[in-house]
């Protein structure tokens, strides 16, 4: 029964996507930014659901399986650092994308002031193809973890489910196809998620029974991790900050950042910034009470792999039919990721990368599936954990874009070597931070994007002391 109700909602999401081929106009701009005539409705639950990938079912709740209270700080930092980023920038690149008629996120940061900067754009698009294309192989990797944990399938199976039906209705109706399932897709995801919190505090014998027996798990309520990286207030302080630049960090990620640039009118950010956030708390903290609910339904996963925490708790408190709900909002949050993803790296080889940019509608289509295959390749021969490596191209994407973006939102101008400087630096920062050993006290990300705008001041100030001796 788990399996076909798994598969019938598999179909409507198929169904949905392949609807949306209706309305193409069949140009690179409706294939990428929907015509810039997407409702602000659609835009927040598409660009939620984007963010609340795989990550969230898979990663997310193994850490949080595994860390307990701490976690908390994540949902915190992760929101508020969004928040935050999204009061200036967003309508600063809904308007910048109007005037540059580009349609990626590079082709915007090369054009923002009336320059073309080609080395940048080019730049941009490796950046991206490279680290998207790991984050879309993490996305394949935990729908294969949980139909694994599930039915007992080969975990590869779940990572060419993913792919398959996501290629299809993207080659279908692009952008469109992707944000109008990921609508679809987001309420499935809630609703398994509210289900899985409430049979689970229910069956522990309500709030009460669940919370006394958190605290009888040595350490696991504590509100700090019990190794930070600095002593007394320092440490804390300098972990949640670190989460607060993760969720700052969202400006960085092309693949979201892209709903908004879909967005009908920048006049609507307040409306898409409402629908956004009511529904990414509610969802966040429904994703960290699960975390911890496994952690005592499930005592014996640790020593496992704590990443198959919700499958394995659906396929234990929940009737098949329920299971398949479940397992359908994992692929649904696969799904929603992974589309975007994948279309974001397409659009960085067809628009920025090659020398000619393609414009024919094959071409455009031909990269999709192509990106789409690397993914796959990446995601059947990878080891890593869901989480570790969402967080590492999340951090990497961050700190190439997020300073650039700052800069330019907040009204100043780089020259193209600065600008480029500051894309380099930033990631090689993070990477050496996570060489440390310290990101999982500090998020890797908050290094890397102080590294960017300090390039900046420094090259700015250097640049103006030029311009004044000459």
């Amino acid at each position: 029964m788990a399996t076909i109700v798994f598969a019938g909602i598999l179909v409507v999401f198929l169904a949905i996507g392949l609807a949306s081929a209706a309305k193409s106009q069949g140009t690179k701009s409706d294939y990428y930014l929907a015509s810039h005539n997407v409702s602000p409705w659609l835009v927040a639950l598409s660009a939620v659901a984007t963010n609340n990938s795989g990550y969230m079912f898979i990663g997310v709740i193994g850490f949080t399986y595994a860390s307990g209270l701490s976690a908390i700080w994540l949902m915190v930092g992760w929101i508020l650092g969004d928040f935050m980023a999204s009061l200036f920038i967003h309508r600063q690149l809904r308007i910048s994308t109007e005037k540059t008629s580009e349609a990626t996120f590079g082709g915007v940061l090369s054009r923002w002031g009336g320059q073309n900067y080609v080395v940048l754009r080019r730049l941009a698009s490796l950046i991206t193809i490279a680290f998207l294309g790991a984050y879309a192989a993490a996305q394949l990797s935990a729908g294969g973890k949980a139909l694994q944990a599930t039915f007992g399938w080969d975990i590869h199976t779940g990572a060419i489910a993913v792919a398959g039906v996501v290629a299809v209705y993207c080659l279908a109706g692009g952008i469109r196809a992707s944000i109008w399932t990921d609508a679809a897709q987001s309420f499935v995801m809630i609703f398994a998620m509210a289900m899985l919190v409430w049979v689970g505090v229910a069956g522990m014998g309500g709030v009460g029974a669940v919370w006394r027996q958190f605290h009888e798990i040595p350490q696991y309520f504590n509100w700090f991790p019990p190794q930070l990286a600095a002593p007394g207030i320092a440490g804390p302080l300098l972990f949640v900050v670190g989460w607060l630049f993760a969720g700052f960090s969202v400006v960085g990620q092309p693949h979201i950042m892209v709903r908004f640039m879909a967005l009908d009118n920048p006049d609507h950010l307040v409306r898409a910034r409402v629908y956004y956030y009511s529904y990414y708390v509610v969802f966040y903290a429904l994703a960290t009470c699960v975390g911890l609910l496994s952690r005592l339904y499930l005592p014996e996963l640790g020593s496992l792999d704590p990443e198959l925490a919700l499958p394995t708790m659906a396929q234990q408190l929940l009737p098949d039919f329920l299971v398949g709900v479940v397992i359908a909002g994992i692929f649904a949050a696969t799904m929603s990721t992974a589309d975007s993803l994948i279309l974001s790296c397409s659009a960085a080889v067809t628009h920025d990368l090659l020398p000619k940019r393609l414009e024919k509608s094959w071409e455009i289509k031909s990269a999709t599936l192509l990106v789409t295959l690397l993914a796959l390749i990446i995601a059947l021969s990878g080891s890593q954990s869901v989480f570790s490596l969402v967080i590492f191209a999340w951090s990497t994407l961050a700190s190439a874009f997020a300073p650039l973006l700052l800069v330019y939102a907040l009204g100043r101008r780089t020259s193209q070597p600065l600008a480029i400087a500051m894309m380099i630096i930033g990631p090689l920062a993070a990477l050496a931070w996570r060489m440390t050993g310290l990101q999982d006290q500090i998020y890797e990300g908050m290094p890397g994007i102080l590294a960017g705008l300090l390039v900046y001041a420094i090259g700015s100030r250097l640049n103006r002391g030029d311009t004044m001796r000459a």
